[in-house]
């Protein structure tokens, strides 16, 4: 399954992500530990663009 890392934007294969996060009930997927640690700073802000 196709995702789009929620920061960086990036298209990437769910089952190949580099980390995962949740927030309200839902998982979001990283390209990178990096990206998931911006989202994790500020969730908010990458949630719903």
């Amino acid at each position: 399954m196709k995702v789009r890392d929620p920061v960086c934007k990036m298209e990437i294969d769910a089952e190949k992500a580099a980390a995962t996060s949740e927030y309200q009930g839902k998982k979001f997927y990283f390209c990178a530990p990096g990206c998931k640690a911006a989202f994790d700073k500020d969730p908010a802000r990458y949630v719903g663009q």
